[in-house]
């Protein structure tokens, strides 16, 4: 935390949560550090942010960089499991739906789905290589909304009916397409996380 006194009122502002505070007067320009719990300081000494709402902020702060995880959780399972479903029915049988959809170079582009959905999902489930590994994602699911997906519109989820006591669905769109998206932009822009190989070779470094 960081205390700037003016005219006799302290302002607070968090540096950096659990390293201390540094407090400066108008008498000694100087700056002190020591570690500061909510009862060295008492709420009088504060008048403009209270001292509670800093240790929440900071509290917010901390949780924050957990964020990243329940996305690589979800979208890295969804990607492996989404891998590991085509694999179990075979890379020729998924070359097949690739032809009908008019995909080039079925059989090719059926290994390479298969491999970048595994590896993808394995690499961002563990936060490992996050933003490489994150092109040919999107590039795959780019294909995907080009070839199959656009032409059913936007709705990935379109409930038509019962039949049997069985929910009956359409076609689906792009939705899934573009939140997958979504989500790998987002963690190669904000990172995976501190429980990440990303953040524990970064820490290495």
């Amino acid at each position: 935390m960081l205390v700037h006194l003016k005219r006799g009122c302290p302002q607070i502002s968090l540096l950096r949560p659990g390293r201390g505070l540094i407090t400066r007067t108008h008498q000694s320009p100087e700056f002190s550090a020591f570690p500061v719990t909510p009862r060295d300081l008492p709420a009088s000494h504060f008048c403009s942010v209270s001292l509670r709402r800093v240790m929440e902020s900071g509290a917010r702060t901390t949780l924050a960089q957990y964020a990243p995880l329940p996305l690589r959780l979800i979208v890295g399972y969804g990607f492996l499991a989404h891998g590991l479903a085509k694999w179990s029915k075979g890379p020729a049988a998924f070359a097949t739906i690739l032809h009908a959809a008019g995909v080039p170079a079925p059989h090719l582009m059926s290994w390479l789905t298969i491999a970048v959905e595994i590896l993808a999902g394995i690499a961002i489930l563990l936060g490992a290589f996050v933003s490489l590994v994150s092109i040919p994602a999107i590039i795959l699911l780019a294909v995907a909304i080009f070839t199959v997906h656009l032409p059913f519109g936007f709705t990935s989820i379109k409930l038509i009916g019962f039949t049997n006591g069985r929910a009956q669905f359409g076609p689906p769109g792009y939705e899934c397409d573009l939140l997958y998206i979504a989500c790998f932009i987002a963690l190669s822009l904000a990172g995976p996380g501190p429980w990440s190989i990303d953040a524990w070779r970064l820490h290495k470094l």
